[in-house]
């Protein structure tokens, strides 16, 4: 009899895990999306600026372009485009890995948005619900990651101060409550 429950059991916690395995998952990143980049996109893991010929991945917000026919990979923009204004350049979304692999296809379908300058909408000027970041809400804290989308959702009798901004630091200093108008 024990054998029987046992087995009973076993079976019973094998057939609870197959409908787990046969989830579908979903990966959204749009709190990971920087203020510049492009609206519109629930997921974006790379973007291609061919303005300046580089891609930018949103995961690790690094910028990977050709230096002396080489590949580079680095957290800030080379010299020679310090005067590019990501907020105006237009942003292709590239869904792939390592996408420096297909740059030579990237530079042909997208030289057509060359000199782009701010046609394209950014998540800064949205006014999606999706990337504002929700006063309080439990999944953002702090205002999300430094350099991140930081928008605040507020009502419209609250100044916003104290209402735990991040400061840079992702810390999000504060007390939550904010000031009135009156």
């Amino acid at each position: 009899m024990k054998k029987i429950i046992m087995a009973c059991a076993i079976g019973s916690i094998a057939f609870l895990a197959i409908p787990s395995q046969a989830q579908i998952n979903v990966n959204f990143n749009v709190g990971s999306q920087p203020l510049w980049g492009p609206v519109g996109y629930d997921r974006a893991d790379n973007y291609y600026l061919p303005d300046v010929e580089t891609y930018y991945n949103v995961p690790t917000r690094k910028y990977t372009y050709l230096n002396d026919g080489k590949w580079v990979t680095t957290s800030t923009l080379p010299a020679r485009y310090s005067n590019y204004n990501l907020y105006n350049g237009y942003k292709a979304v590239v869904n792939t890995p390592q996408p420096y692999l297909h740059f030579n296809e990237d530079r042909v379908k997208y030289v057509k948005y060359k000199g782009y300058n701010g046609k394209q909408p950014v998540i800064r000027n949205s006014n999606d619900s999706k990337y504002f970041v929700i006063k309080g809400h439990p999944k953002h804290p702090h205002g999300g990651p430094p350099g991140q989308v930081k928008k605040m959702h507020e009502d419209k009798n609250n100044e916003g101060h104290g209402n735990g901004e991040d400061h840079g630091n992702g810390k999000g200093h504060g007390n939550g409550k904010g000031h009135d108008k009156d």
